[in-house]
């Protein structure tokens, strides 16, 4: 066996060499960290988006079901109750500073006595990008408006 094969240096990267690694690491973590964050705070607002329109459905649901008496249709209270249960269904989904003053509750015709047709819908609700993860944008925060706004439309059981 040939001794020079074992004779191998430990040192044998040249100096120019040393700490490469560590600089293209340092170069690269940073994108990846902006990615990986902006990753989360969009999964977050999809995250909500979903949870906003999960509960327009259930309530929209529980609207077009219930059925006081053959002359009232929907009243204040079957109307304050859809929207607690939007708001609850929302909370339950950690979704911040929702209240009842975001949901609509509607009729079509809008009289309510024998409707068609009835709407919930989130009006007035802005979501805020960065709030998680400030470093994705400059200012810190950036609101978010859904176009459309998660509203769902079911036919009244009559």
């Amino acid at each position: 066996m040939n001794m020079s094969i074992l004779n191998i240096k430990s040192n044998s990267m040249p100096q120019q060499q040393r700490g490469v690694a560590a600089v293209e690491m340092a170069l690269v973590i940073i994108p990846l960290l902006l990615i990986v964050a902006g990753i989360i705070e969009f999964g977050r607002t999809f995250w909500y988006y979903d949870a906003l329109a999960k509960g327009t459905r259930d309530a929209a649901r529980y609207v077009s079901n219930t059925r006081v008496s053959p002359t009232v249709g929907v009243n204040d209270t079957i109307k304050t109750n859809a929207e607690l249960m939007v708001v609850n269904a929302v909370n339950a989904a950690k979704v911040p500073n929702f209240t009842t003053d975001n949901v609509d509750v509607v009729c079509d015709p809008t009289d309510c006595i024998a409707p068609n047709y009835v709407t919930v819908s989130i009006t007035g609700y802005s979501i805020s990008i960065g709030s998680w993860i400030p470093i994705i944008f400059y200012t810190g925060t950036s609101s978010w408006v859904a176009r459309p706004s998660p509203a769902t439309t079911m036919r009244y059981m009559q």
